[in-house]
């Protein structure tokens, strides 16, 4: 009778192993993917401003030829 009353135990360890293994699975995975997803906005972050920066330089050079045509 003790090897019957050890297995279900067994049973009931080996089974909350799967599960806190399957928890820090799907935690993992959440927490990638949000990172991935910082990236992106990162990117277009980045290239958003690149595109600013570019519209302040045109700006900057049309107001100098604008004082320069006016003089």
């Amino acid at each position: 009778m003790e090897d019957a009353d050890k297995r279900p135990r067994a049973g009931g360890f080996i089974f909350a192993l799967v599960a806190i293994a399957l928890i820090l699975a799907i935690g993992f995975f959440y927490l990638t993917e949000h990172r991935r997803n910082d990236r992106r906005a990162d990117a277009v972050t980045a290239a958003a401003q690149s595109v600013d920066d570019a519209a302040r330089v045109m700006e900057e050079a049309a107001r100098n030829a604008a004082d320069r045509l006016r003089k």
